[in-house]
């Protein structure tokens, strides 16, 4: 008898634990604004009260006149001209607007960095079926926690969390973000060393399929697996023949990458791909979760959901793409102003704080995510010491024939080291970022394929 009330009261506090962990989805009344005030991700349709934030009315989903996929990237908005310009000498009048790690570039090289601030366009869109998808998520999808961080339970094919609640559920948003169901990319990757010499760490192309995006899935079908990553490396010529792939999952404690290592000829399963440890792909100057501003598990932090603020942010920067070398865009201590397009937009601002007992290089970091698109845009990094380190960030460009909002270039600076990376600059590639029309078969993305594709 004792033994049953014992099994009984253990069931209990199972199930109350469960609860505990698991937070519910948004009710159908909550998930009607996706269909009236809120754009079909989730983002306020209405502009700001000063209409330097306009109305969400679609995105822009009309390819540039002469763009064809495969090709170069042009620049919608070429003819347009910054209505403001942010420097050293009047940051003060815009501080609330500006993430530290900005501020921290402005004041250490006044002389040479500034913010081009454009009009601001809400270029952000994707596919009906991915707003489909994201109606049904908004009811379906619940916060779980697991072993690596909390995962969404029951998404699939759109965001996961259009009406957040937490700082959590929109870090995952930008984690299963929209940017299409298979695409190729070519692109260098550099690093410039704190007195001013760029160093080319890698000249790559990478070739993707997320099958959380594929059209004809669903939730109850739907694996693990929601990105499958493949990059080749062709130089420099220490590095060329190099590649890596990743699986990344939903629940990240399944999450496998591997390298192939032409020294040794061998195909290497990495022991650690997360969080602060140095990502090959980067030469070991990112860590694995500065990939695009952030990538990876999320048990290492608590994640507070700060609010929604306007803040200046990289947009709609295609002007990138339309430089012909890499050298335009690589300025002695940051990337050439000229050619980042700033514009005013609302963002999630979210702080990650380390958990007690946990390690981490970065002890604390502030993200801001796009509102339209959910894509991290910047990040501020602290140290153990509280110091204001490093800034990652990644390239928003307006890619209507996806259509989205997507980011091409990603990097972080080293605000204390005056140091800073530069992935995926795509000045001097013929095609840059291609949708495929036929995605690429699972076997394309398994490990032992390496080796066989490898040049040496």
């Amino acid at each position: 008898m004792k033994f049953q009330k014992l099994a009984r009261a253990a069931t209990v506090l199972s199930a109350l634990a469960a609860m505990a962990s698991t937070h519910a989805a948004v009710t159908a009344d909550e998930a009607a604004h996706l269909k009236s005030d809120l754009t079909p991700l989730g983002a306020e349709k209405a502009g700001n009260k000063a209409g330097t934030i306009p109305a969400w009315t679609g995105g822009l989903t009309t390819a540039t006149a002469g763009f064809t996929n495969g090709g170069r990237r042009p620049d919608p908005f070429a003819s347009e001209k910054p209505s403001l310009q942010i420097t050293a000498k009047n940051m003060n009048e815009y501080a609330d607007k500006l993430p530290e790690g900005v501020k921290a570039l402005l004041q250490k090289y006044p002389d040479t960095y500034h913010l081009d601030v454009y009009p601001t366009h809400r270029s952000a869109a994707a596919p009906q079926y991915v707003y489909d998808n994201t109606f049904l998520n908004a009811t379906r999808t619940t916060l779980t926690d697991s072993s690596a961080g909390p995962v969404p339970k029951g998404a699939y094919g759109g965001i996961p969390f259009p009406i957040p609640k937490n700082g959590a559920e929109v870090m995952l948003n930008h984690k299963l973000r929209w940017r299409s169901d298979s695409w190729i990319k070519n692109a260098h990757n550099w690093q410039v060393t704190s007195d001013g010499k760029p160093v080319l760490l890698s000249d790559i192309t990478q070739q993707n399929n997320t099958p959380y995006y594929f059209k004809e899935g669903s939730s109850d079908k739907l694996g693990d697996d929601y990105w499958m990553v493949r990059l080749d490396t062709h130089g420099p010529a220490i590095r060329a023949g190099e590649a890596i792939v990743g699986h990344m999952t939903i629940d990240e404690s399944n999450t496998n990458t591997w390298v192939y290592l032409v020294g040794q000829r061998r195909v290497r399963k990495l022991p650690n791909a997360c969080c602060d440890t140095p990502t090959p792909a980067a030469a070991g100057v990112l860590s694995f979760d500065e990939v695009e501003t952030f990538n990876g598990r999320m048990d290492r932090f608590d994640w507070k959901l700060i609010g929604k603020k306007e803040m200046y942010i990289p947009y709609n920067s295609n002007r990138v793409l339309t430089a012909t070398k890499d050298s335009d865009i690589l300025g002695q201590h940051h990337l050439n102003p000229d050619y980042i397009r700033w514009e005013l937009h609302r963002v999630w601002v979210v702080e990650a704080t380390l958990k007690q007992g946990e390690r981490h290089t970065s002890a604390k970091s502030v993200y801001y995510v796009d509102e339209d698109s959910w894509l991290a845009v910047l990040a501020d990094r602290y140290d153990a010491n509280s110091k204001l380190w490093r800034m990652a960030y990644s390239t928003p460009v307006a890619m209507p024939d996806v259509p989205g909002e997507i980011a091409f270039g990603f990097g972080a600076y080293d605000l204390l080291a005056g140091s800073y990376v530069a992935m995926e600059l795509g000045a001097e590639e013929k095609m840059q970022y291609k949708i495929n029309t036929t995605r690429y078969p699972e076997s394309f993305f398994a490990p032992e394929n390496m080796a066989g594709a490898s040049v040496r």
